[in-house]
């Protein structure tokens, strides 16, 4: 299988009503980034983190099983929707190929192991080579943030 595209994981969206989250920049959860090879078999159905066809890094260290702790931003809202978005996310010197990404919950407040929130699909492979590996994140507004509930 392959990535096949983005979702709002469909578990995530229960577990909002259930007060899991807390997307809040100063005492909220702690919400990571992996990133995987085009193996990796991603749906909305998706409901937690897994190293199954998580990316390896060829030289040096700087990817890491479990992926990078992301810079949480403070949630808002613009008109009738409600949105939030992280910080963009660099591995320096890394050497890798990865096709997407899951954002979860390493930190949530129920029992909760790892929960996925989204699922990104970098639409091919891209890759690194002893350079910089960023994940930028679209503009925190509510049309383009990367979780929006409208």
């Amino acid at each position: 299988m392959a990535f096949t595209g983005n979702f709002m994981c469909t578990s995530f969206k229960q577990q909002i009503l259930e007060g899991v989250h807390d997307f809040r920049a100063s005492g909220g959860d702690i919400f990571y980034i992996a990133l995987y090879t085009n193996s990796a078999s991603f749906t909305a159905a998706t409901t937690a983190y897994t190293v199954t066809n998580e990316i390896t890094n060829t030289s040096g260290s700087a990817y890491t099983a479990g992926g990078a702790a992301l810079g949480n931003v403070n949630p808002t809202t613009g008109g009738t929707t409600a949105y939030t978005d992280f910080a963009d996310e660099t591995w320096s010197s890394a050497s890798f190929t990865a096709r997407g990404a899951m954002i979860y919950n390493s930190t949530p407040a129920h029992t909760y192991t790892n929960p996925s929130v989204v699922i990104l699909d970098f639409g091919s492979d891209k890759t690194a080579s002893n350079g910089d590996f960023t994940v930028v994140f679209p503009t925190a507004n509510s049309t383009d943030a990367i979780i929006r509930i409208a």
